[in-house]
């Protein structure tokens, strides 16, 4: 019932902040919900933590990213986006509510440290450049473009990365010790986004919802490896 009850505050809240529009706030608050019966009230802070990150550098130079043509829609993400940057967390946090394996866990911050630093690397790099360079060829090409990476925006991402980290740890799902697994298997997760994105998403054989669920995934995914590994 405390589940519920704080997935319908936040789906509520979301919606009210203009983050997420009626379809997508459903869609968070299962996520929400998924998260906090899964893995307790510090998977929700680390949520939450996502949001605001999200939701701020989605605001920050928002006149600039309208003339250029970028910016997010006023009613906020829609259900198909928060599910792409959000399903994977989900799933690993009911994986390890169920198995109790400290793996599954970890991978499901490390899914939420990709969202963030890839959506803040492109927030920051937009609001700050009006071009970026192609990931696989160092080409210039317009902020914005799919797979065009800023130094700005890299730095800010990977910062946001370590928000998450962060939070997770002060919550006491995350030692201290392995909160580089996250951080870093997400910044690799954003590269692949970038490198999806100026590949097989230029050429439409994915749209940007399945690139994202892609590094989401193999976000998790690493982190699990890597773990796993070193025990």
């Amino acid at each position: 019932m405390v589940a519920a009850a704080v997935t319908v505050a936040f789906a509520v809240l979301a919606h009210a902040l203009h983050g997420v529009n009626r379809s997508a706030a459903v869609a968070g608050g299962l996520a929400c919900f998924a998260l906090f019966w899964g893995a307790g009230p510090a998977a929700f802070a680390t949520l939450a933590a996502l949001f605001l990150l999200t939701w701020f550098t989605t605001r920050l130079g928002y006149r600039r990213k309208q003339e250029l043509g970028l910016a997010e829609r006023r009613e906020g993400r829609n259900a198909r986006q928060v599910l792409a940057n959000l399903a994977i967390a989900a799933f690993g946090a009911l994986l390890f509510g169920a198995t109790e394996n400290r793996a599954w866990i970890v991978a499901a911050i490390a899914a939420m440290a990709e969202a963030a630093t890839d959506t803040v690397a492109s927030e920051i790099g937009q609001s700050r450049r009006q071009d970026a360079r192609l990931i696989t060829t160092g080409q210039r090409v317009p902020a914005g473009t799919d797979g065009g990476i800023t130094l700005p925006g890299t730095v800010a991402g990977l910062i946001a990365g370590v928000v998450i980290a962060a939070v997770a740890n002060l919550g006491g799902i995350l030692p201290r010790r392995e909160m580089w697994i996250p951080v870093m298997s997400g910044f690799a997760g954003m590269l692949a986004d970038s490198l999806l994105g100026a590949t097989i998403q230029r050429r439409g054989w994915l749209s940007n919802e399945a690139v994202n669920l892609v590094a989401t995934l193999a976000a998790a995914a690493l982190a699990y490896g890597i773990l796993m590994a070193w025990r």
